[in-house]
């Protein structure tokens, strides 16, 4: 995909999130796959606490969450070929 250039600087690339909390394997596999397919899109990629946030609470119950450009793409089990998708949009 064709990103354009403002003053030089790259536009920044797509964003990817996910709410996690400490102890959740779920969670675990979900940013083992965020973080690589991240890494292989060029996206960038970050977690957030669910526990030390106290505006994630609504999310407390569906952790992991993933958030690509700051919309919900998935709640428990991250699919990677359709966070590949999301990204390649």
């Amino acid at each position: 995909s064709s990103r354009r250039q403002v003053e030089d600087r790259p536009m920044p690339g797509p964003q990817v999130v996910v709410v996690v909390r400490d102890g959740c394997h779920l969670c675990d596999e979900a940013v083992a796959i965020a973080q690589q397919v991240s890494a292989d899109l060029g996206a960038d990629f970050s977690t957030l606490n669910v526990d030390a946030d106290p505006s994630l609470r609504e999310h407390t119950d569906h952790v992991p969450v993933t958030f690509v450009d700051g919309r919900q793409l998935s709640i428990w089990f991250l699919d990677e070929q359709r966070l590949r998708a999301a990204l390649s949009r």
